[in-house]
């Protein structure tokens, strides 16, 4: 049981049809952890492929395959439903699907002055990134308390990535995304239903990025999310909430209580301290 500390819980992953992503390394982790796996993803043909290859891993019931767009709020309903209806409910949400220009076919690479992204791309890039998110996070978090128990993760990214120049809309729809799960944290506090950020902690090898960008072995390897996300996903991590964990500083060789001392911090921005003023008698 100790190797499998997710038998019995049913996650689901967005964003975990590519073949080299995030969403597929911690899918895979899940898998081995024992864990049942709805996988979404927008690629049919991606996601097709990817399940089969966790089916060898997992056997045939590991994994099922919803093909969806997370920016679309029938779209995230009708796929929670059926997570639910065929898997038996819902314990683990992975908010990780993402998009930027490039990757949505409205641009010519990762870089540009906001003043050259297009309407069009900055709506497709916030809406799967922000809004996507809030939409799945919605769909089955009343499932998730009704239940007593729940872990909704949410993949953000480096906060020198949110405000990187010629980054948008990537890097503040990333924002808002962490900014999100700093809020519903809050909301859930002891109602047994966690939100939390994991990051891999710089450029990662995923295919968002465009051709002639870094090679593979100057960027994360997806597998550093694999440990830490077991770990987020399963019962051992009661209690952790509103906390944003970057993977690749988790290390597996010190004790639990390095670990998350180490690579873990409050979720958004909360040592600035509180900025809002009230006039006197306000």
């Amino acid at each position: 049981m100790q190797d499998r500390p997710l038998q019995g819980k049913v996650a689901m992953v967005s964003g975990a049809g590519s073949n080299i992503g995030l969403g597929q390394s911690m899918t895979l982790a899940l898998v081995r952890a024992g864990a049942r796996v709805a996988m979404v993803d927008i690629d049919e043909n991606a996601l097709m492929t990817t399940a089969n290859d966790m089916r060898e891993i997992g056997g045939d019931d590991a994994v099922m395959t919803l093909v969806g767009d997370v920016s679309s709020a029938d779209s995230t309903s009708s796929m929670v439903e059926q997570a639910i209806d065929q898997m038996g409910g819902v314990d683990i949400l992975i908010n990780n699907a993402g998009t930027n220009p490039w990757r949505s076919g409205l641009g010519s690479g990762m870089a540009a002055n906001f003043w050259e992204v297009s309407p069009e791309a900055w709506n497709r890039v916030i809406s799967v990134n922000f809004t996507g998110p809030f939409l799945m996070a919605r769909a089955v978090v009343e499932h998730m308390i009704s239940r007593g128990w729940g872990r909704i993760i949410g993949v953000t990214t480096s906060m020198d990535t949110m405000y990187r120049e010629k980054g948008s809309p990537y890097g503040p729809s990333k924002a808002g995304h962490e900014a999100f799960i700093a809020t519903i944290s809050q909301e859930l506090e002891g109602t047994g239903v966690t939100a939390n950020v994991l990051v891999p902690g710089g450029m990662a090898n995923t295919n968002l990025i465009a051709p002639g960008g870094p090679s593979p072995d100057e960027m994360i390897n997806p597998a550093v999310m694999q440990a830490p996300v077991v770990w987020l996903a399963s019962e051992a991590s009661n209690g952790i909430n509103g906390r944003r964990f970057i993977a690749y500083n988790w290390d597996e060789s010190l004790p639990l209580e390095e670990r998350i001392e180490r690579a873990g911090a409050p979720a958004a921005w909360p040592q600035l301290g509180q900025q809002s003023r009230r006039p006197p008698g306000g």
